[in-house]
């Protein structure tokens, strides 16, 4: 036995305890910890079973700066909700890949990224990692196919309010799976199945 690499071992495990334990570096441990999902996970579709049906609705956001906003979901726009907070790791981990999502298809999908979080925390969040990703605070309750109390929790929505994509924790978002997803989307208003 090489009780070398065993102390080395041991020292490196508890280094990491230490670390997860000390607040300053235990939230940038994770984010990396998560980003590692992110490079590997994709999220998947839904099966025709599993995919949610919404009611119409019109989601009645309030924009960082103030404004009230009406998204309308289920009404003719494909659209990308992302339920998330700037204290959340998963959620930080991902926001590079809505990111990239967001500025190939912007013009095309409806991106809601929703924080019940104070909105200057938010956008100073947002222009620190250099994000420009629409950012809201909901103004009513998420309906109930939407209810989550998990973040990040992310939905991909067709034009109907079919509920195409829900994916808990962190995910690339900006795959090749996923934009196949909503090229399919923007062309036809046929929500793809497994």
């Amino acid at each position: 036995m090489d009780f070398k690499k065993i102390k080395i071992g041991n020292v490196l495990f508890w280094v990491f305890i230490v670390l997860m334990i000390v607040p300053q570096t235990r939230s940038p441990i994770m984010v990396a910890i998560n980003k590692v999902r992110v490079l590997v996970f994709s999220p998947d579709v839904l099966g025709r079973e599993k995919q949610g049906q919404l009611e119409p609705f019109t989601y009645k956001l309030t924009s960082l700066d103030g404004t009230y906003v009406d998204k309308q979901i289920g009404k003719g726009n494909v659209v990308f909700i992302s339920y998330w907070a700037t204290w959340c790791p998963p959620c930080i981990a991902e926001m590079p890949s809505i990111q990239s999502l967001y500025e190939d298809y912007g013009d095309k999908v409806d991106f809601l990224l929703i924080s019940n979080e104070d909105p200057e925390v938010i956008s100073d969040f947002l222009e620190k990692k250099q994000f420009g990703i629409p950012a809201y605070v909901p103004r009513m309750n998420a309906p109930y196919n939407l209810f989550e109390r998990t973040l990040p929790t992310n939905y991909i929505i067709d034009k109907e309010g079919k509920i195409v994509v829900k994916e808990k924790g962190a995910s690339d978002w900006n795959s090749q799976k996923i934009r196949n997803v909503l090229d399919m989307l923007l062309d036809t208003s046929v929500t793809p199945s497994e």
